[in-house]
Formats: structure tokens, C-alpha cells, sequence
């Protein structure tokens, strides 16, 4: 089978779960055409897909839910909470926990470090992929009071 489009998507600017799911899976699937679709998709809506597929070692997009996920993260940490909730932030956290996959691993322990020290934000590192690409743990120096 040949690398396309996926054409699962009723709305590419606002999917499903269940089309991100068939999409991601979907090991011959390019990005619907579009700038910063990715940071689209990072919404409260579809966080939960995100981080499943982003811990399964099998999904052919991984690297793009974790992706995701950073974005997601640094998004809820630059703006003080007021685009995702801490609430939501934390229930993120504490599934995320659950899982035993490294890299879902090291995005929470940095989305945990960014949380306690702001300024670790960096949006190459956080919303373009930076931490995907060159994955390892932000060593935050001391906090400032």
C-alpha cells in the first residue's frame, strides 16, 4: 500500500479519537495537508488517545502522540493553566503513571519539572518536537522563591 493521505477524517481540524486512533494505527497515513496541525490536536478532547497511543511501542505515530503530549503540557504549564487545567494536567499525570513505557515515563517526569519551574519552557524543546526527537530528562536547577 502506497503513503497518502488519510482520507478517515470527517473533519481534519477537529477529529475524533476514534479517527485519530485509525489514523495513527495506520502505518502508511501522512498528516492531513496544513500547517501546525499538531498543535490542533492538542486538546483536552483527545489527550487521553494521545497518551495511549504515545505508550504503545507497536503504534506507527508514537512519536507524534508524544509529540503531542509536549505540546499539550508546555501549553497547559506558559499559560498559567488557563488553557488546560492543572486539574486536568494532573489527572494526565496520574494515568500516565500507570504506565510502564519509558518515554511516556520521561514526559511525565519533565511535564513534573516544568510544573515546578516554569522557565524550563522552551518552545523548540516543548511544541516543536525538540524533546521528542532528543528525548531525556530536564534537569531543572534550583527553584527561584
Amino acid at each position: 500500500m502506497a503513503e497518502g493521505s488519510f482520507t478517515g477524517f470527517a473533519r481534519p481540524a477537529v477529529p475524533t479519537p476514534e479517527e485519530i486512533r485509525e489514523w495513527a494505527l495506520d502505518p502508511y497515513s501522512t498528516a492531513p495537508e496544513g500547517r501546525q496541525w499538531d498543535l490542533t490536536l492538542a486538546t483536552d478532547e483527545l489527550v487521553d488517545i494521545w497518551l495511549e497511543l504515545a505508550a504503545d511501542a507497536t503504534c506507527p505515530k508514537r512519536s507524534f502522540a508524544l509529540h503531542v503530549l509536549y505540546i499539550y503540557a508546555g501549553d497547559a504549564v506558559r499559560t498559567k493553566f488557563r488553557v488546560h487545567s492543572r486539574k486536568r494536567v494532573d489527572k494526565l499525570l496520574e494515568k500516565a503513571s500507570e504506565s510502564r513505557d519509558q518515554y511516556v515515563g520521561l514526559w511525565a517526569a519533565n511535564t513534573k519539572a516544568l510544573i515546578r519551574q516554569p522557565d524550563l519552557f522552551d518552545y523548540h524543546e516543548w511544541c516543536n518536537g525538540g524533546l521528542v526527537r532528543r528525548p531525556r530528562r530536564l534537569n531543572p536547577g534550583p527553584t527561584r522563591r
